[in-house]
């Protein structure tokens, strides 16, 4: 069962589980906590989860204007000094990523570690593997099939609403987000870039991502897509959980790293 907090952008939805250290889940781009499922018992067995629904997603209500990523990140900020009350580790997949990458450069202090996955950190056809895709996704259309059941399932907006929050989502994917390879650079948490071998999101995307942010770590998922969350749910676990654990291994010829205090 979850419940809502009001937070000065957005009276927000979450649900929590678990006990240990706080982690707090964001969930995909037109997803809800449901997208999750395949996570949860393994991750709340070694830690207290907190799992927000972003502005115009699943149980949390839109609000006027466009969205953007920055006041998702600024909705999230907020809610973990409100609800988790002090630092988290963050784990967020594909918009969500986008906006753990954003919390982790504005609140640092708020950041235990972090894993994204499947995100990107500027829009445009170097990032996406399918250059056309935005422009065949419509609100109506079966690619967003799956993304508008859930919507309309539980939406305190009502299912009428799904054509214009999905339209908000679209033209935030356009345009957002823009983060510079110099921006990355500041990011200062200890950071699992995660991604699936055959992604929406290009290898070559992902790895300037994971070379932009100091002593990060990589992995690639084989035999997964850009929802490996949902297709290798027990090997992405055991990655995020070692991740989370924080107690890096002393390599043996380390040269990325080499410099790297562990």
């Amino acid at each position: 069962m979850g419940e809502y907090v009001g937070l000065p952008g957005v009276r927000t939805w979450y649900e929590t589980e678990g006990s240990g250290e706080p982690l707090v889940l964001l969930h995909g781009g037109f997803c809800t906590n449901e997208t999750w499922g395949a996570q949860r018992a393994d991750l709340a067995a070694a830690h207290r989860l907190f799992l927000p629904e972003r502005r115009g997603h699943g149980h949390t209500p839109d609000v006027p204007g466009p969205l953007t990523y920055r006041d998702m990140a600024d909705d999230t900020v907020s809610f973990v000094e409100t609800v988790v009350g002090g630092p988290a580790h963050l784990v967020g997949w594909s918009d969500g990523g986008v906006v753990a990458l954003l919390v982790a450069l504005a609140r640092p202090d708020l950041v235990r570690t972090m894993v994204v996955v499947g995100a990107n950190f500027r829009p445009g056809p170097e990032c996406w593997a399918d250059p056309g895709m935005l422009d065949r996704m419509r609100p109506e259309s079966p690619d967003v099939a799956f993304f508008r059941e859930l919507y309309e399932a539980v939406s305190p907006d009502g299912p009428g609403h799904w054509p214009e929050v999905a339209r908000k989502v679209l033209d935030m994917w356009r345009t957002q987000p823009a983060l510079t390879i110099g921006d990355l650079a500041h990011i200062e948490v200890p950071t699992l870039v995660l991604v699936g071998d055959d992604d929406l999101v290009t290898l070559e995307h992902t790895i300037a991502l994971y070379r932009a942010i100091p002593g990060s770590q990589l992995a690639v998922v084989p035999g997964a897509s850009h929802t490996v969350p949902l297709e290798k749910p027990s090997l992405l676990n055991r990655l995020v959980l070692d991740h989370l654990a924080n107690n890096p291994v002393e390599t043996m010829l380390p040269v990325r790293r080499a410099a790297t205090p562990a």
